[in-house]
């Protein structure tokens, strides 16, 4: 058994604002942990991320990488850890601190979740882009999590670099019980911000509108800054739709277990970690066929984000209309989540790859 150092530059694992990408770091700090029975350790907290492509911004977080560089040099070396692990690389928040003190302590640098973007190396994120391209370059192995990545890592790829597809993932090797569900109950699940996720729930509120079926009720998982304008989206279907607030682990399980069909249209989503809870608890996914989305969907007909809420609200109608369908749906989503994203699979797809580097257990 050795000492993992992990990282992860947009948000630790620690953060205490909920999220997707939070919920992502934790579990593949779990399931690294779990393969051989190593020691996972967050080393740092530095948050590279800048939102806006700030000029001032980036070179503060410059400026506070190399003391946190400084830092990390003068901690690990008396011990140094087998393997540097970063959970997301790419140009808003770069990797400044992994390249340079694994490069100092002589260990292995690996990458989850690099995405490359050349575009992005003139303009305003510019020095973040260069560093974000440079520690891609730098990374033994780099795994990734959509195709949509491999596309770029792929064509930027070194000579020595392995690309390896580690697909997301929930944080358990078995599926929730399965429950009774009420017909008609339909759940979305997404933090209550502005942009993207008011996008999907604006999309949803559409989509309501354009049902032929009326036997149907909505519970809203989420909260957030944007309450007033999400729930201002809602107001013409007063009495139909609920809002649940944010929830805890266990009663966000137990809404999954209640609903019959899981709505989110997934715009602009990394991948979603929403739909592998929902399709492990056995529910249908009502969602749009776009980039990442796919990827943890289990196989079947998405409407094209193009074709807009009518093809949305259509695909809803099937499923409400005929209840045993949508469980046929859903048990087939549950089979997918089995077969590919829990986190066994994960530990072993991880070590796999990363055992190369550095030698079976002691």
């Amino acid at each position: 058994m050795g000492r993992i150092a992990f990282y992860a530059p947009l948000k630790p694992p620690n953060h205490p604002v909920p999220s997707g990408e939070r919920k992502m770091a934790r579990n593949l700090m779990q399931a690294i942990a779990m393969g051989r029975g190593d020691t996972v350790s967050l080393v740092s907290e530095l948050r590279s991320h800048v939102v806006d492509g700030n000029d001032t911004s980036q070179s503060q977080i410059f400026e506070a990488a190399e003391a946190e560089i400084t830092r990390l040099v003068e901690t690990l070396s008396a011990e140094p850890p087998a393997l540097w692990v970063t959970y997301h690389n790419y140009y808003k928040a770069p990797d400044l601190l992994g390249p340079r003190v694994s490069a100092v302590l002589g260990i292995p640098y690996v990458i989850v979740e690099a995405s490359r973007a050349r575009s992005r190396l003139t303009g305003p994120w510019a020095r973040f882009a260069t560093a974000a391209e440079a520690a891609s370059d730098a990374a033994s192995t780099i795994f990734y999590v959509t195709a949509l990545d491999l596309i770029t890592l792929n064509r930027d790829q070194t000579d020595t670099q392995d690309l390896v597809h580690l697909r997301p993932f929930l944080p358990s090797d078995t599926l929730p019980d399965e429950t009774h569900r009420t017909p008609g109950r339909i759940l979305s699940v997404g933090m209550f911000r502005g942009r993207d996720k008011l996008e999907s729930y604006r999309i949803i509120a559409d989509t309501l509108g354009q049902l032929s079926h009326q036997n149907w009720q909505l519970d809203i998982a989420g909260d957030g800054p944007a309450r007033a304008d999400v729930e201002a989206l809602f107001a013409p279907f007063t009495g139909k739709v609920h809002f649940l607030g944010q929830l805890d682990r266990e009663a966000l399980l137990q809404a999954y277990r209640s609903a019959a069909i899981f709505l989110w249209p997934g715009f602009n989503e990394a991948y979603g970690m929403v739909y592998l809870e929902a399709q492990a608890s056995g529910l249908p996914v009502v969602a749009q066929n776009r980039d990442g989305v796919r990827d943890v969907l289990a196989p079947g007909p998405y409407p094209a984000p193009e074709d807009g809420p009518i093809a949305l609200a259509a695909m809803l109608d099937n499923l409400l209309q005929a209840p045993d369908r949508a469980a046929t749906a859903g048990a087939i989503a549950r089979q997918h989540i089995a077969n590919h994203h829990l986190i066994g699979t994960a530990s072993q797809t991880f070590w796999n790859a990363a055992s190369k580097l550095i030698g079976p257990s002691s």
